[in-house]
């Protein structure tokens, strides 16, 4: 089967198994519930007993959130990976991430609110993209490597402010909260929380989609761009401003979760090719389904629960050392 006839089996295919991981997850935990009952109460839509509690107040927020927060995740890495021209970027590269972890640390430093909390997550993961963007531009070249240079920067500058609320924090009860917070965790999930999250993800992965062939312009040579008349500048900040928006998000709802946003991508196009108009929808379904799977693990394994981003360096570290062996030996053949 060619590739173009195969790819709408295997979009269907991973939607099927992300709706199946779902339900399935939704049986999980430490109060075990059948599949019979988990359909009854989700198709009944009541949370009235334990089952309906449990589902509707704990779960199918919580499997939402990892959905939506995988997805968001693999379908930027895949975009900046394109965006770059380079298979070793991912989220953290834009400087974005470490800006928003210093927002969340700074509000637990504090004591803010969950909603101020998140807010300044949120504004200093887009205002550490205007730093780059400054840096940037002020050495008056906006390319891929001045970018990736300027956002390697302040990376380290936000870590480092990382570092210093996490020296200044009490030892007894803050410490131990930004830490348990900084390695990702959706053991806060609430429908409030998956709102806050949903609403930009459905935003800005749609206009990702909608602009996924030009993502494919932005992949070739800039002179050859501008040859097809493909305006560079504004569609790169516009795609940055996406992805910046849909990392912020993450990080403002459940932590910093480091490799899902370098191995997904990776992965799907394994599976699907380089082409952004098929890779992207498949990255952000491969993301959300490896995220369920990741939180079912982190709440299951052990009593008490071990963060997400503990379980994504360990399994994400030997999946990548996988594929880039298997693409060395079928380059090398």
């Amino acid at each position: 089967m060619r590739p173009n006839n195969r790819y709408p089996l295997l979009h269907g295919g991973f939607i099927v198994l992300t709706v199946f991981l779902a339900l399935s997850s939704l049986c999980l935990g430490q109060y075990r519930l059948s599949l019979s009952e988990v359909t009854t109460q989700l198709l009944a839509f009541s949370s009235e007993g334990t089952a309906g509690q449990i589902i509707w107040s704990v779960r199918l927020p919580r499997i939402l959130l990892a959905l939506l927060a995988g997805g968001a995740l693999g379908l930027c890495g895949a975009v900046l990976q394109g965006v770059f021209r380079n298979p070793l970027v991912d989220p953290h590269i834009i400087g974005v991430t470490s800006g928003s972890a210093f927002g969340g640390t700074l509000a637990i430093l504090l004591g803010f609110s969950p909603l101020l909390m998140m807010t300044s997550t949120f504004g200093f993961g887009l205002g550490a993209l205007v730093l780059v963007w400054l840096i940037a531009t002020l050495q008056g070249r906006e390319n891929t490597l001045m970018l990736i240079l300027s956002g390697i920067i302040i990376s380290g500058f936000f870590a480092a402010l990382v570092s210093l609320m996490q020296y200044m924090a009490d030892t007894e009860e803050t410490l131990p909260n930004i830490v348990f917070w900084l390695l990702g965790s959706f053991a806060t999930a609430n429908w409030h929380k998956v709102t806050l999250l949903a609403v930009p993800v459905t935003l800005t992965t749609t206009l990702l989609l909608l602009l996924r062939w030009r993502i494919n312009l932005l992949a070739l040579d800039e002179n050859e761009a501008l040859a097809l008349g493909v305006p560079i500048k504004p569609l790169r900040r516009g795609v940055l401003v996406c992805c910046a928006i849909l990392v912020s998000s993450q990080v403002a709802v459940s932590g910093s979760i480091a490799w899902v946003g370098l191995v997904i991508p990776h992965l799907a196009r394994l599976l699907v090719g380089a082409d952004h108009r098929r890779l992207l929808p498949v990255a952000f379904w491969l993301g959300g389904g490896f995220m369920i799977v990741v939180d079912d693990l982190a709440r299951t394994v052990t009593q008490v629960e071990i963060p997400i981003g503990i379980i994504t360096a360990l399994l994400g570290a030997p999946v990548f050392a996988a594929l880039l062996i298997h693409n060395n030996r079928r380059n090398t053949r």
